[in-house]
């Protein structure tokens, strides 16, 4: 489903790291797993940040993509295009700085976007979060 109509709230450099931390601290409060956010700032222009999760199935997958959504809403930001919701393996979230990708297992093994983004810095996820 694409919500293009919608702009997601502009951010700076900082912002976009700190919308990065917020939307994985989100994810993994509703249980997301093996969170990885990628530093992309240097490779491409259409994000600073990926954000890289797992969930255990399908149904995981969509309660973290509504969590995020609802929680970022209520925050002001709305994302700028949603992918994937439907079949909910592979659930994409853009917030243009920061693009969130929900995984099952099998698609997260079939698509291996770490491998494919592997220049990018990893950014410390343990580091202390806004929000």
């Amino acid at each position: 489903m694409s919500t293009a109509g919608r702009q997601a709230a502009p951010t700076g450099s900082g912002e976009s790291e700190m919308l990065a931390r917020r939307v994985a601290d989100v994810a993994e409060g509703k249980g997301a797993s093996d969170l990885v956010a990628l530093d992309v700032r240097s490779l491409v222009g259409y994000t600073d940040f990926l954000v890289i999760c797992s969930a255990r199935n399908e149904r995981q997958a969509k309660a973290i993509h509504d969590e995020v959504r609802e929680k970022l809403k209520g925050e002001g930001r709305r994302p700028a295009r949603e992918e994937g919701v439907g079949e909910a393996r592979w659930i994409l979230l853009d917030y243009l700085d920061c693009v969130l990708h929900i995984f099952t297992p099998a698609e997260r093994e079939r698509y291996r976007l770490e491998t494919l983004w592997g220049e990018a810095e990893t950014l410390d996820l343990g580091a202390p979060r806004a929000g």
